[in-house]
């Protein structure tokens, strides 16, 4: 164990202004604290705080931080108690302390919304004091490193979870080679049979290869010295669990994988980054599509560094990166390599992309870096930013996830300006980086200067310009085609939003049917006051409740004074009349439909949680005139106007409601319809009426046969199409096959 002058001796040597009287406060505290406590090892357990201490003192950071790993556990695992800390260490240590206390043990197995409610504390903790997650991040590394003495079960557990949030986690702070060691551990844990397989592998390639790793080390260094380029040449194998990845992204076998070799070149200059990149790729063979300047556009988490692949001697693929010394104490040990740590304080001071316009997404200067602060702490703004937006915790869980895992693309506005965006991204996920409204007004894209599809996987160096409507609302189907956090939560709100929006207006509807029957006027005014007797603030809130059947009409109307003792009377509004009352609500649309000058009640889908159904004895498509009848047991079915069912309820004019499609034009949601397709009693037409209906890119949802005569027999066939223009289509399709003789839509009478 690293005794007490050992620890203060190594502390004062790179900040000889270390407080000497708090490291061995602390030292001494912590020792009397945990007392006999053994670790599963068997070893003291005061062994185990001066571990994480150590990993710490490697990575040069303050005393306070040093003194905060030395009491990490004592108030979580001893009699110690915050206020006691306080006192004796000072209110800065003691939120330390008591920040890394607050965090819970997460259970990625069944207690997924437990654990993203403790991620949440996680991250607030972190976002007020960064050297809350420095801490964690050793204390996980120390904890990965003795995970041998743990049971089976505990040791994949924890393992799992390191996988998941901490090395990610030590990644996004730049501290790769503790994420290295990290997965690496964990990776032999979950997949020992994997990661024996790679290393014997590994092992039988040092051995046919002798020295190669040295052999290169110096003909790269000769080479630079011809050039006048002092540099530091430090080649190494990569680790099991990167080759793992490689082999999984790539889908390649361990043996058709050739680039297992990695060269570090460190120069004093950024000049002299950028000689050294042209003397390598001058020497040896350049492999296309794998040079990366990271240099000019840093990581998120100021990673900076020149990446090229080449084939080398022996022909073989080794990748190099070249930086200065600076980019690879930053490279190597993240936020640690530098004092900003001590400075960075709650995540009100970190600036992050959204809601900043596009004009101030990215740096304004091609030259220089982006700062730390703009940078490196981005993404904890960004998952900060979601706590306060509300997301469910499992939603939460799921992006911050997708915010720490995937590699990264730097993309350009027209402006010029940087996006940083993860791997896989499309022009959606851009939109919603530069900002929400931009995502949400998004209609299309424009790909260095050329018109692409918004689901076009975007590249390094991409230009994208996005195309914005004002009338347009983010189509649900739109969560399929981001991997972003900000536009899944983005995505989601809006379709909600829209949810809601239906739902009020189908309940304002069904309330207006009411009062209508009780030949009653009620302004929103009087039905504001009413509301409170109700319970309810919002009168939307209100009729959303009505429209989804959580308030009852008759409720409403006692609150307002309103007697229900007429009944609804009935009237010989016939069809005729009560159609050429609707016409002036409802239209047939193209696209999106204009809804400030009818009333009508918007319906946008039909999948998830909706107020509708569809009738199945015809269908119903966007482009053709609908009516919704609302039955108290079935809510509100949704007819063509052409359907002869709704002859039945000409007497009922109360039960008629104003509806209109408000479908995003080229969603790609389908619509049932049925028809009846007439076709001669002869081989292969049943199959011949399926493929005419496969070509037209629709499917068939049900089919019955009826059959006219030994000669002729008909098929009622439910179809789904995208829209009424769809629809036509393929009933032309139909009618042009040898063996049909008719297509026609059915009106709902057999």
């Amino acid at each position: 164990m690293l005794r007490q002058f050992e620890l203060v001796e190594q502390v004062t040597s790179y900040d000889p202004d270390a407080d000497e009287a708090l490291l061995n406060r602390a030292y001494v505290y912590a020792m009397k604290a945990h007392g006999t406590q053994k670790r599963a090892s068997g070893d003291p357990y005061f062994s185990h705080p001066l571990a994480v201490a150590a990993i710490l003192i490697d990575l040069k950071l303050d005393d306070a931080t040093i003194a905060a790993a030395l009491l990490h556990d004592t108030i979580e695992d001893t009699e110690a108690t915050k206020q006691e800390i306080d006192e004796l260490f000072g209110s800065e240590i003691a939120g330390l302390v008591d920040g890394l206390t607050k965090l819970k043990q997460l259970d990625l197995v069944t207690k997924e919304a437990a654990q993203a409610e403790n991620l949440r504390k996680f991250l607030l903790a972190i976002s007020d004091d960064i050297r809350v997650l420095l801490v964690k991040l050793a204390d996980r590394l120390h904890n990965m490193r003795t995970l041998g003495h743990m049971r089976q079960d505990k040791r994949e557990r924890i393992a799992q979870e390191t996988m998941d949030i901490y090395a990610p986690l030590a990644g996004r702070i730049g501290m790769q080679a503790m994420r290295d060691e990290l997965d690496d551990i964990s990776f032999k844990v979950l997949n020992e049979e994997a990661h024996a397989t790679i290393s014997a592998r590994l092992t039988a390639l040092r051995q046919e290869s002798g020295d190669l790793l040295r052999e290169i080390e110096v003909a790269l260094t000769q080479k630079l010295e011809e050039h006048h380029i002092p540099a530091s040449v430090n080649g190494r194998e990569k680790r099991p669990y990167s080759i793992w990845r490689k082999m999984e992204r790539k889908q390649i076998s361990l043996g058709q994988l050739s680039d297992i070799y990695g060269f570090r070149v460190v120069v004093d200059n950024i000049d002299d980054c950028y000689t050294a990149l042209g003397v390598v790729h001058q020497t040896w063979r350049v492999v296309p599509g794998r040079f990366k300047d990271y240099i000019s556009n840093p990581k998120t988490n100021n990673y900076q560094s020149l990446h090229t692949t080449v084939v080398g001697p022996h022909r073989k693929r080794i990748e190099l990166q070249i930086r200065t010394n600076e980019m690879h104490d930053i490279a190597e040990h993240g936020v640690a390599a530098h004092s900003l740590y001590r400075d960075l304080g709650s995540a009100e001071n970190t600036p992050g992309e959204d809601d900043t316009g596009a004009e101030h997404a990215g740096t304004k200067d091609g030259n220089a870096a982006p700062t730390a602060d703009a940078n490196a702490y981005r993404w904890l703004s960004h998952l900060v930013d979601m706590l306060s937006e509300g997301d469910g915790p499992k939603e939460f869980l799921e992006h911050t996830k997708l915010e720490l895992f995937h590699d990264q693309v730097f993309c350009f506005t027209p402006n010029g300006d940087l996006i940083a965006l993860p791997s896989g991204a499309t022009p959606i996920d851009f939109a919603y980086a530069v900002h929400t409204n931009v995502g949400d007004t998004c209609v299309g894209c424009l790909i260095n200067g050329r018109h692409a599809p918004l689901i076009t996987e975007l590249k390094n160096g991409d230009e994208v310009e996005i195309v914005r409507s004002d009338a347009q609302v983010p189509p649900a189907a739109w969560e399929k085609f981001v991997i972003t956090g900000k536009a899944r939560a983005a995505i989601r709100r809006a379709t909600r939003l829209a949810l809601r929006q239906q739902y009020a207006g189908l309940g304002r509807e069904i309330l207006n049917r009411a009062l209508k029957v009780q030949d009653a006027v009620v302004e929103d005014e009087e039905l504001q006051i009413a509301i409170e007797r109700l319970g309810e603030k919002h009168l939307d809130d209100v009729l959303a409740k009505i429209g989804r059947g959580e308030v009852a009409c008759s409720d409403v109307l006692k609150a307002l004074g309103i007697g229900q003792e007429h009944s609804p009377a009935k009237s010989n509004f016939g069809m005729g009349q009560r159609l050429k009352s609707l016409g002036q609500y409802i239209s047939l649309p193209r696209g999106r439909t204009k809804r400030q000058d009818t009333g009508a009640i918007p319906v946008r889908g039909l999948k998830g949680d909706l107020p509708f159904t569809i009738s199945l004895a015809t269908g119903a498509v966007p482009g053709e005139r609908i009516v919704g009848i609302m039955t108290p047991e079935e809510g509100v079915t949704i007819y063509p106007i052409f359907s002869d069912q709704l002859r039945q309820y000409d007497d009922e004019p109360e039960r008629w409601i104003d509806l209109t499609w408000d479908v995003h034009e080229g969603s790609d949601e389908t619509f049932p319809a049925r028809i009846q397709v007439t076709v001669l009693n002869q081989p292969g037409a049943l199959a011949q009426v399926a493929q005419t209906i496969a070509d037209g890119e629709a499917n068939i949802n049900n089919l019955e046969l009826n059959t006219q005569s030994a000669d002729v027999y008909d098929f009622k066939i439910m179809v789904e199409v995208r829209d009424l223009q769809h629809l036509t289509k393929i009933m032309r399709e139909l009618g042009r096959a040898p063996l049909v003789t008719g297509v026609s839509r059915m009106t709902g009478v057999e």
